[in-house]
């Protein structure tokens, strides 16, 4: 962990998921940001951003293969709180040479050709939002997954050189579920349809009983870490 890491997980330690936001935001004036893709969890981090008026940017990575219920979230939630949220597109010249090289759907072929759509719709977009900042606000939860088991809350992020900061980290999701029950948040349906995490439409389907939180992602691969590489540890 780096200095500053370990600076933060000092400044954050014992605070409630608010005052940890506030403390940050006043240590480090335009260099905090939080990315959002409108699930329960962001939900609840961005309700507290808001509502707060916490001086956070919150950014979304519009892929252009989302679900329609995402659309909604999204819209709603700007609608709710009247405050923007930063979309960050594709580089058109990857995008299209990548599909008039292999088609539409060539993530389906092999893993190589998925990480390749994976790096320009989402990684290539993140690295951009996350630029000349110090801190990267996520909505990552020990346990959503085994791999999420093993992180902090705090982490030091070596491929975009910043600290990652995860507020709710040790929240469950029963603790999430009531949060958005209490505050009346919008939220995505597709959560009540078995999709507890929901990425891009094309490579999303719902979890059956028993499985991994991350099962319903990319669920033609074999592997056994469900990650895209936004989160790569």
């Amino acid at each position: 962990m780096s200095e500053l890491a370990n600076y933060i997980q000092h400044q954050v330690n014992g605070l409630e998921p608010v005052e940890a936001l506030r403390t940050l935001a006043a240590e480090f004036p335009g260099e905090v940001v939080f990315s959002t893709s409108f699930g329960w969890e962001d939900q609840v981090i961005t309700h507290m951003i808001f509502t707060n008026n916490l001086p956070i940017k919150v950014f979304t990575l519009e892929t252009g293969r989302l679900f329609p219920e995402t659309y909604y979230v999204w819209n709603r939630t700007m609608e709710m709180y009247g405050h923007p949220i930063h979309a960050y597109y594709p580089n058109h010249e990857m995008l299209e040479a990548m599909v008039n090289a292999k088609g539409p759907s060539s993530f389906y072929e092999s893993v190589e050709n998925r990480k390749e759509c994976c790096a320009i719709r989402k990684i290539e977009p993140l690295k951009r939002a996350l630029q000349g900042n110090k801190v990267w606000i996520t909505g990552i939860r020990a346990e959503q997954s085994a791999n999420r088991q093993h992180m902090d809350n705090v982490e030091w992020d070596e491929g975009n050189q910043l600290v990652k900061y995860h507020p709710i980290y040790s929240w469950t999701l029963d603790d999430v579920k009531e949060y958005i029950r209490e505050h009346n948040l919008p939220y995505n349906t597709l959560h009540d349809k078995g999709f507890p995490s929901i990425g891009c439409l094309p490579c999303t389907r719902a979890v059956q009983e028993g499985e991994d939180f991350r099962a319903g992602r990319w669920w033609w691969e074999d592997q056994s870490k469900k990650e895209c590489g936004l989160h790569a540890t």
